[in-house]
Parts: structure tokens; sequence; C-alpha cells
């Protein structure tokens, strides 16, 4: 069951915004997993030379650690002073 939020969902809602960082940081992690491990058991299946493939798995792990880092780190979830 996906999770609930207990009232109207708005972006200016500091505890709203934290969960829908993490739920698309789950998002971009299923994704991630889903489709290397894919290309993973196609590339060791056939024995094929992809040389394309540690790149391009290192360089998304890089996005997403950086993802990580920046939902764990730099996002600020503290509640708006005010409009201007």
């Amino acid at each position: 069951m996906p999770p609930r939020w207990p009232r109207k969902p708005d972006r200016n809602d500091p505890a709203f915004r934290r969960l829908d960082d993490r739920m698309n940081f789950a998002v971009h992690v299923a994704v991630f997993l889903a489709i290397n491990s894919g290309l993973w058991f196609v590339h060791n299946l056939n024995k094929a030379d992809w040389s394309w493939l540690t790149p391009l798995s290192g360089i998304w792990l890089g996005g997403l650690l950086l993802h990580l880092l920046y939902i764990a780190v730099i996002a600020d979830y503290s509640p708006a002073t005010g409009k201007s």
C-alpha cells in the first residue's frame, strides 16, 4: 500500500518535501537496480564485450550517490519564512 498523506499535498510543506524527495530517490534506486542488473545479466549470459557497460554503471551510480547526498545533507527542509 502506498504511503498516504494526511492532508492536502503542498510542496511548501517541509515534511511533504522531505517525503517526496525520499520517494523520488527510492524510484531512482529501483530504476538503477532494475536496468543495471538486466544489462549485466545479458552481458554475462552472452559473454558480450560491452566496454561501455562499466562506465555507464559507474557514472549512474555516481549520480545516484549525488542524489543521496543532496537529500541527506544539502536539501533545506526548514519551513518557509513567508512569501515576498
